[in-house]
């Protein structure tokens, strides 16, 4: 997922980013894997935070002197679909936001 238009000031926030992370484990009844990791680049740079899950991972990089976002989240089974361009609205203030879905391991 693409997300723009968003908050600078929350693509900064770890702690905006993590909630995000939190909420999408929930809703998606995920399985974290050991600690999440964050590395934060230094100003005017943003963050990138990677979950390791038992289904696979969840990823984010920010980009806050462009307003963007990059949101991956892979699963290695279908799941429930949520909404995920207001959940990047409500946690990082996203204006707009493209959702790409990806069947990976499918044959044609």
């Amino acid at each position: 997922m693409d997300a723009s238009g968003c908050s600078p000031e929350r693509l900064r926030d770890r702690t905006a980013l993590a909630a995000l992370f939190e909420e999408l484990i929930v809703l998606l009844e995920l399985k974290v894997v050991g600690q999440p990791q964050w590395h934060v680049f230094p100003e005017p740079g943003g963050i990138t935070g990677l979950t390791l899950l038992a289904e696979s991972h969840l990823a984010i990089h920010t980009f806050p002197e462009h307003g963007f976002a990059a949101l991956n989240v892979y699963c290695c089974r279908t799941r429930p679909r949520p909404d995920f361009q207001a959940l990047v609205a409500r946690h990082l203030g996203a204006r707009d936001s493209e959702v790409r879905e990806l069947a990976r391991g499918v044959k044609a």
